[in-house]
């Protein structure tokens, strides 16, 4: 099998003719035998073709190369000395590749050669420039590579010169020619990085000029405009094409196609412009051109397609435009700073298929007339400030296959005529002040592919037949409206739904049986309704199901075992519902899962050890249950763990110091179990856990270690109702990112760290703690005061220190007493209890002091040192003392 091109010569029909049958090198397209065929039909359309007989026959097709005049072999070897007066050579659209042969340059006599879109690669030859007969060049559509040679240019006779869709370079353009009688120029995908190719502005006879697709840069020549007056087509999209757009543009009154999009140009539009009269096709799209549109533009008469986007152009626009440009296919104006009303007279651009004005600063209403552009397939409004309604004469729109509508501030309902709009397939409305019920007609737009109605204030049911009859529904989006009922039961017959999102509505009842069929679903979110059924009945095989959200629903039943074979799912919310049951083994499977969301349900069992293998999970979330066991130790190798919400279960255990490994963790919730045992040291390793860390309502017991002190970016630390006991670590003081602390209910001493978050910390029911917080008393001396020798600090410790002595003094008498008591030979002990003991502020008994402190309990503690405690004692009358206890 092989695939054919022709060679001819002046003199093909009467003395010669070579078929060029290549055999290597490119795609095999038919067979010998329809190769043999195609032949003969030509050869029998010749006027003489006797001398090819025998050897051109339907029975010798095995070996097409022994036919006469057929030469088989590659560009590479090909023998082009044996074709002296070969004139044309066209090998297009074949699948040649390798380097084009320097010998080519042998065709002496060519005028004309063609090896486009083939995969020829490589550098263009220098000797390509020895073709001195060539007028028509084209290696378009290649995969050539290298610097355009300058050589090219002494092809002085060529008229067509296409180098289009390659990988060339820029060469030093100051080494070419001018080329006088080029009409035709294509250098466009390219790879050239370099100012405009100087010697274009004297190729005077150029009518095409394409440049499209590189990396030029700098402003566009003068002479440009100057001399090349006979342009038709001036192509230089998507460069780096910066500054003004030249005023001298308006010289350029032949031209038919202007395309300067995708470039830097951050000048106004100039007026001169307007002097293209012939322009069908004006592109500015993709600058940063600045100001209004030039009124000189309505002249424009011929102009169908026009594309402004993408630009900072702000202005009102002139109904005057639209009278003049009643050609007008394409008006595309969209993300600009248009603002005002659209004009009515629109409606006179009777041609116009598309119309794009989204992202501007529109206002005001959409022009009942815009149903007279019967033609529109494409109508774009999103993005704007148009308030009122939707008119009821776009239903007369039946060509629209795309309506844009959102991010508007339109009201009212939806017009019934909307359903006369049979070609839509794309019908989004988003984000707007849209109220009612949807009509019933919607019913009928069969060939809809999108419907988006989200953030509205629509009520009501959705229309019964809604995808009844819709072969093609894809898209559906209904979220945050006050829909209520229940879905319609045909809105997925077709099985082609890909995104249902249609959360934060009021539907209820179960969901389409439908539903379950559904192989292409893609997206699902139905939280915040008010769905009920069988969860295991809803939902089936999912293979490309990526994201669903059941939250805050009234499911009920047990987790099938088939979600383990959906497995695109990254994420699976089903939290706030009545699911119980057990978490099935199979979700094990899910090896894309991210987020993992089962609060607030009935579910119970332990956490599935196969859970473990979810290596990208980030997000596990399981508070709210009545799941039992210990928590795995195995949960460290999710090392990808950044949310982890066990909170309000029953898990039992220790906290496996495992936990630690999951280094990108930062918000931790083990609260509201039955966890025992002490807090593991490691946990103060995870240095990123930032929003939360919260073990409170266990059984801890044993210290807070002071390795927790290495959270410096914690903003929430909840260790309430636990028995822990010891100290609070000095090394917490570093932690100055706490904004929420609780440390109440446990069996804490001594002195709380320092810092402003620990002064309203929550430090209830921990009798012995001390320091400057609400519902502390101040610590002792012995456990407050430091080393500070400063001269500054002098005064305050010596306001310190005087009272302290005088307590010291006063627990040193009592001291004595009690050393002393036993000597003395009063008989009663309830005579010893009522000697007198002196303070400053009057007598009291020693029976006293252990009746208002009874008998030293540990609740009147209120600092510890190093000769033994002092308790505090509220004697009658309010009288209050500090009695320091010897060891």
């Amino acid at each position: 099998m092989m695939s054919m091109a022709i060679i001819q010569s002046t003199s093909i029909l009467v003395t010669q003719f070579v078929f060029l049958i290549s055999l290597l090198s490119f795609k095999v397209t038919s067979s010998s035998r329809t190769e043999a065929e195609a032949l003969i039909q030509w050869k029998n359309s010749l006027s003489s073709s006797s001398f090819l007989n025998p050897s051109w026959a339907l029975n010798n097709t095995e070996n097409l190369c022994s036919w006469t005049g057929i030469v088989c072999g590659t560009t590479e070897t090909f023998d082009f000395n044996s074709f002296p007066n070969l004139t044309s050579f066209n090998l297009s659209f074949n699948y040649l590749n390798r380097s084009i042969p320097s010998t080519i340059a042998n065709l002496s006599k060519l005028t004309f050669l063609d090896l486009s879109s083939n995969f020829f690669d490589g550098n263009i030859p220098l000797e390509i420039g020895q073709l001195e007969e060539l007028q028509y060049l084209s290696f378009y559509n290649n995969s050539l590579n290298g610097t355009i040679p300058y050589q090219i240019t002494n092809l002085q006779k060529i008229w067509y010169l296409d180098l289009g869709w390659n990988y060339l370079e820029s060469p030093d353009w100051s080494k070419f020619s001018t080329m006088p009688l080029l009409t035709h120029l294509n250098f466009s995908y390219n790879e050239l990085a370099s100012a405009f190719p100087e010697f274009i502005t004297d190729c005077r006879n150029l009518t095409h000029l394409d440049l499209s697709q590189n990396h030029l840069t700098g402003p566009v020549p003068e002479l440009v405009f100057r001399n090349l007056g006979k342009l038709k087509f001036l192509i230089l999209a998507v460069n780096l094409f910066g500054g003004d757009i030249s005023s001298s543009i308006g010289q350029l009154r032949n031209l038919h196609k202007l395309d300067l999009s995708a470039n830097g140009f951050n000048s106004s539009i100039p007026g001169e412009l307007g002097l293209c009269s012939n322009l069908t096709f004006l592109a500015l799209a993709g600058n940063l051109l600045l100001g209004s549109l030039p009124f000189s533009l309505a002249n424009l008469r011929k102009i169908e397609e026009l594309g402004l986007s993408n630009n900072l152009l702000s202005s009102q626009i002139s109904p005057h435009f639209f009278t003049n440009w009643t050609e007008l296919v394409s008006l595309q104006l969209q993300n600009n700073q248009f603002f005002g009303k659209i004009p009515s007279e629109i409606s006179l651009l009777k041609k116009l298929n598309i119309l794009f004005l989204y992202h501007n600063k529109l206002n005001g209403s959409i022009p009942s007339d815009i149903g007279n552009l019967g033609e529109l397939t494409s109508l774009d409004l999103s993005e704007n400030h148009l308030s009122g309604p939707i008119p009821p004469t776009m239903g007369k729109l039946t060509k629209l296959t795309l309506l844009h509508l959102f991010y508007n501030n339109l009201s009212g309902t939806i017009p019934p005529e909307i359903g006369n709009m049979s070609s839509l397939v794309i019908l989004d409305l988003n984000t707007n002040n849209l109220e009612g019920e949807l009509p019933e007609t919607m019913s009928l737009l069969n060939n809809l592919e999108i419907l988006s109605l989200f953030t509205n204030n629509f009520s009501g049911m959705i229309p019964r037949d809604l995808g009844k009859n819709n072969l093609n529904l894809k898209n559906v989006s209904f979220s945050n409206n006050s829909f209520s009922g229940q879905l319609p039961l045909g809105l997925c017959n077709s099985f082609t739904l890909e995104l249902l999102t249609i959360d934060s509505n009021n539907f209820t009842r179960p969901l389409p049986d439908c539903l379950r069929n559904c192989s292409n679903l893609v997206r699902v979110r139905l939280e915040g309704n008010h769905f009920s059924g069988d969860i295991s009945k809803a939902f089936g095989v999912h293979p490309n199901l990526k994201f669903i959200s059941l939250s805050d629903n009234q499911f009920s039943g047990e987790l099938s075992a088939q979600w383990g074979e959906c497995q695109s799912l990254t994420k699976l919310q089903i939290d706030g519902n009545k699911i119980s049951g057990k978490i099935p083994l199979e979700l094990g499977r899910l090896s894309q899962l991210q987020v993992l969301s089962l609060d607030s349900n009935q579910l119970t069992g332990e956490i599935p050890i196969e859970l473990m293998k979810l290596s990208l999970l980030f997000n596990l979330s399981l508070s709210k249950n009545s799941f039992t066991g210990e928590i795995p130790q195995s949960i460290g190798t999710l090392t990808d763990l950044r949310y982890l919400n066990l909170e309000g279960n029953k898990f039992s255990g220790s906290i496996p110091k495992e936990l630690a490994n999951c280094e990108k963790m930062d918000n931790l919730d083990l609260s509201h179990n039955s966890l025992s045992g002490e807090i593991p040291w490691e946990l103060g390793n995870m240095v990123n856990l930032r929003y939360l860390l919260d073990l409170s309502s266990n059984l801890l017991s044993g210290t807070i270690p002071s390795n927790l002190g290495k959270l410096v970016v914690l903003e929430s630390l909840n260790l309430c109702q636990n028995n822990l006991t010891g100290k609070i670590p000095a090394s917490f003081s570093s932690m100055v990112s706490l904004n929420s602390i609780d440390f109440s209910y446990n069996h804490l001493t001594g002195q709380i760290p320092s810092g402003n978050p620990f002064k309203q910390a929550n430090y209830t029911g921990n009798s012995c703690l001390c320091g400057y917080a609400e519902g502390l008393n101040p610590c002792s001396s012995a456990s407050s005061t430091s080393s500070n020798k400063s001269s500054k600090n002098k005064k305050v410790l010596i306001s310190v220190l005087v009272p302290l002595c005088g307590l010291f003094c006063l627990a040193f008498i009592v001291a004595v007493v009690l050393i002393l008591l036993p000597r003395f030979k009063h008989s009663e002990k309830t005579d010893a209890y009522e000697w007198l003991l002196w303070d400053r502020q009057g007598k009291f008994t020693f029976a006293q002091i252990l009746k208002a402190t009874e008998d030293f309990n540990e609740k009147y503690c209120i600092g510890k040192g190093g000769f033994g405690s002092v308790y505090k004692a509220v004697l009658a009358q309010d009288q209050i003392v500090a009695v320091k206890r010897l060891r």
